[in-house]
């Protein structure tokens, strides 16, 4: 973090630099711009701004909105009062400072001196509008995001209509991809299902800010969807792209735009955001046994609020929907057996049941160790796994290197080509990489494993594996709205009891 309060100002003496000229006609030295931070006082000296806008360029990634402000006042000082002029400030001052620097008809006004401008309605607007945006971009890259819970995945950690605050700061943010895009907007223009909020004419590599600290084992973690760089328009994430091509094969899934709709390839920052539990870290080797996660041989302390799904036997009654409202269960269904239904638990939950004198049992529905799940990770029947026995997988880490045979390929084909970019081929017991015959593979980022709470309906890391580095967005901190789809407003429809409540 220390290193982010310095590094980000003295990233300002290079746009500064070519206002040497301009420093000049404002009676200073044009050698003051070359000095990191004593540059930036001499220069809100210029612009008559107070001392407090100094401690904000200490601020991260709030500093650059501040440094944006000062260039807009730099060009007021030279009598640039225009939109267009203001904008051309902020986006290329290496052009357009030295410019203002070198017209002799453009002389330095003393910002006191200078005469009040009188502006437009329209202008008024468009200003506000304009810095709201900015303002509200900055704090949406680089410190925090409200983001909505749509699926169960987590519950009853988080619930369908949660709505969070997501710290990008925690992690450290990542600059965008793709960073020429509509505002406010993920990957799709509204009102379309498939017309693009984003451009791709500027492509950049991934990098990390520093944060405060990085991912840790049981953190609630907001990650870009690791499957969701090709999709379906018609099934977006909700149904993965390749599954898809699995199930009705590549050629339709392409051509039958009438069920399928566009397949769209997208950048990692435009993928689906998911908030799963990191259950596993780089470097970690994990297994489940009979649904109990084992991490490096030991088993795992279970989320307080873990779910599965339960065969509940009764004597043939009902249960009554006021108490499983009261334990929070919602979702149930009635099997074709007298009196038993299946209902997603938790511990809690479970207890309070099986003191109804209707229940006659409880058994939890597991899939048995050796019977293989084609849907879960890696998808090839060697691997002898489903979702409640499934490993031992080792989780990459970043400089550490993978032996590679034949028989474990699959684990880390995707790693390997879709992540990090490599070409891979296979030929016989023979595995090559960019052209060269290898045995052992060194991934350039660290990778973790995320699971959600809700084990028994969650598309996790189970299904499509490992979460890389470069697809982390930020930690799930706070909860400030939760609301109940189900329910109207006079009914409950408040979760009064998790209004501003941190995630756990």
């Amino acid at each position: 973090m220390l290193a982010l309060i310095i590094l980000l100002p003295l990233s300002f003496t290079i746009p500064t630099i070519f206002g040497w000229q301009l420093f000049e006609k404002a009676g200073r030295h044009g050698w003051q711009t070359l000095i990191p931070f004593y540059n930036l006082y001499i220069f809100l000296q210029i612009i008559k701004k107070p001392l407090w806008w100094y401690l904000l360029l200490l601020v991260p990634f709030l500093n650059v909105f501040m440094y944006m402000l000062m260039l807009v006042e730099l060009a007021k000082c030279f009598n640039r009062f225009k939109l267009w002029e203001q904008f051309l400030a902020v986006v290329v001052p290496y052009v357009y400072l030295p410019y203002l620097g070198f017209q002799a008809d453009m002389p330095y006004v003393d910002p006191d001196e200078r005469p009040e401008i009188k502006k437009g309605i329209v202008r008024e607007w468009t200003d506000a509008i304009i810095f709201a945006v900015v303002a509200a971009t900055i704090i949406r890259t680089f410190l925090i995001e409200a983001y909505t819970i749509p699926t169960s995945s987590m519950e009853k950690s988080l619930l369908v209509g949660d709505y969070l605050f997501v710290s990008k700061i925690s992690y450290g943010p990542k600059i965008p991809n793709t960073p020429l895009s509509f505002p406010f907007v993920h990957h799709t223009l509204p009102l379309t299902t498939s017309v693009k909020s984003y451009v791709e004419w500027i492509k950049l590599p991934y990098y990390r800010f520093p944060g405060f600290g990085g991912v840790e084992r049981n953190d609630a973690v907001v990650f870009n969807y690791p499957e969701g760089d090709t999709v379906s328009t018609r099934f977006q994430s909700n149904v993965s792209y390749y599954t898809l091509v699995k199930q009705y094969g590549r050629n339709r899934v392409w051509t039958d735009k009438q069920n399928f709709g566009e397949i769209v390839v997208r950048p990692v920052d435009k993928r689906e955001n998911y908030v799963k539990r990191c259950i596993a870290m780089a470097g970690d080797t994990l297994k489940i046994v009979d649904q109990q996660v084992y991490i490096n041989g030991k088993a795992v302390v279970n989320p307080e609020r873990l779910q599965y799904q339960y065969k509940v036997q009764t004597d043939g009654t009902s249960i009554n929907p006021r108490i499983l409202d009261r334990w929070n269960i919602t979702v149930g269904t009635r099997t074709s057996v007298p009196g038993q239904f299946v209902f997603l638990l938790t511990p809690e939950a479970k207890k309070e049941l099986e003191k109804l004198p209707i229940v006659k049992s409880i058994e939890v529905i597991t899939e048995p160790s050796g019977k293989w799940n084609p849907d879960i990770f890696p998808h090839d029947s060697r691997f002898s796994w489903n979702r409640d026995n499934f490993g031992p997988v080792y989780i990459p880490r970043k400089n550490v290197p993978i032996p590679l045979t034949v028989e474990n390929l699959p684990l880390y084909e995707r790693l390997i080509v879709t992540y990090e970019g490599n070409e891979l081929d296979v030929e016989g017991d023979v595995i090559k990489i960019n052209g060269m015959e290898v045995t052992q593979y060194t991934p350039w980022m660290d990778y973790y494993w995320m699971m959600g709470d809700n084990r028994h309906n969650s598309a996790d890391s189970r299904f499509w594996g490992f979460v890389p580095e470069d697809h982390i967005v930020g930690k799930a901190e706070f909860i400030w709205l939760s609301l109940n789809k189900d329910k109207s407003l006079l009914d409950g429809k408040i979760r009064w009891n998790r209004l501003f409540s941190f995630v756990k």
